[in-house]
């Protein structure tokens, strides 16, 4: 049995004659689209330096500071620039013998063990071949901030000890907390975009890897990305919210206001052959998002159903045994 829905309303005045007052209750339809639509997940996380562009300056010889350039922390440094003249016994002597062997000696091997010995001390060439040099430059070995410094002026420093730190931020790591549960799915994703508070645009990242270790208080792995960070307005520390789009789906689609749920089973009011006619069918959905759901079966794209008056054509459905 069809609903019909040319609703009437019957008014009976008992004045000086009696009226008859007649409307039609107005439905309106929707159709069954087809809507692409990518599920994504959201997370945290924060901005880290790149370890591959973390530089530590430790000397092979031990001295003194006679001229400290890099004198402040946190200062950007350019590759080669001069971070501090210092003065190193062992530098010295090292000069000395092979300014020796080339003045006073014709053996080219042992100018050439000479000069090996300063090499491998780590003194450019520049300063080797400039022979009336007593002190020696420590220079950056990246361009970069100076996130660690040890030295201050007149300073002694040993061998091996690290008396500055350069960090090269043109690229950073953003790391990411991903629940177990979402593994699977973040590990088929390319499609990376974060944002900050403190920051009004968004940045695009490439997965790097994924930590293989479990955090058990959080139950959630590290996702490490890759950004881009040419204008280094990107800083470690920073908090980093992340859309993780996973792949796009097609999927059959229904606004919530044409569905109705009874007894546990969802139905929509489908158009009959009669203009007016409505009929109850029940469908299978998934909620999509607040507003829409998923048909999974019962429609077709393009098939129209009613969009309002569910209530009514529910309760005259149930008057007239539909369910």
């Amino acid at each position: 049995m069809k609903i019909l829905l040319l609703i009437s309303l019957t008014v009976t005045l008992m004045f000086a004659k009696e009226a008859t007052v007649e409307q039609l209750f107005n439905v309106q339809t929707v159709k069954v689209k087809q809507n692409t639509h990518a599920k994504s997940i959201k997370s945290y996380g924060y901005v880290r330096a790149d370890q591959s562009r973390i530089y530590d300056v430790a000397p092979r010889f031990g001295g003194f500071v006679e001229v400290l350039y890099a004198d402040k922390l946190y200062k950007y440094v350019q590759k080669g620039e001069a971070l501090a003249k210092v003065y190193s016994p062992e530098v010295l002597k090292a000069k000395d013998e092979y300014r020796n062997s080339i003045n006073y000696s014709k053996n080219k091997s042992m100018i050439n063990s000479a000069k090996t010995k300063l090499k491998l001390l780590n003194i450019p060439d520049n300063e080797i071949n400039y022979k009336n040099s007593n002190f020696t430059t420590i220079t950056s070995p990246a361009n970069g901030y100076i996130f660690k410094k040890s030295l201050n002026n007149n300073s002694a420093f040993n061998a091996k000890n690290v008396v500055f730190q350069i960090v090269n931020l043109d690229t950073v790591w953003a790391e990411i907390k991903v629940h177990q549960d979402k593994l699977a799915l973040v590990q088929t994703s390319d499609d990376f975009t974060l944002s900050s508070p403190s920051l009004k645009q968004t940045f695009k990242a490439t997965k790097d890897s994924i930590y293989p270790e479990l955090d058990e208080k959080e139950e959630s792995f590290t996702l490490r990305l890759e950004l881009k960070n040419p204008n280094m307005i990107l800083k470690p520390g920073m908090y980093m919210s992340v859309n993780i789009s996973l792949t796009k789906d097609r999927y059959l689609t229904l606004p919530t206001t044409a569905v109705i749920r009874k007894n546990g089973a969802f139905y929509v009011f489908v158009v009959g052959e009669y203009e007016g006619e409505y009929e109850p069918l029940e469908i299978d959905v998934e909620v999509l998002d607040k507003d829409t759901y998923i048909v999974k079966s019962g429609l077709n794209e393009g098939d129209s159903v009613a969009n309002n008056a569910l209530f009514m054509m529910d309760s005259d459905a149930q008057i007239n045994g539909l369910y």
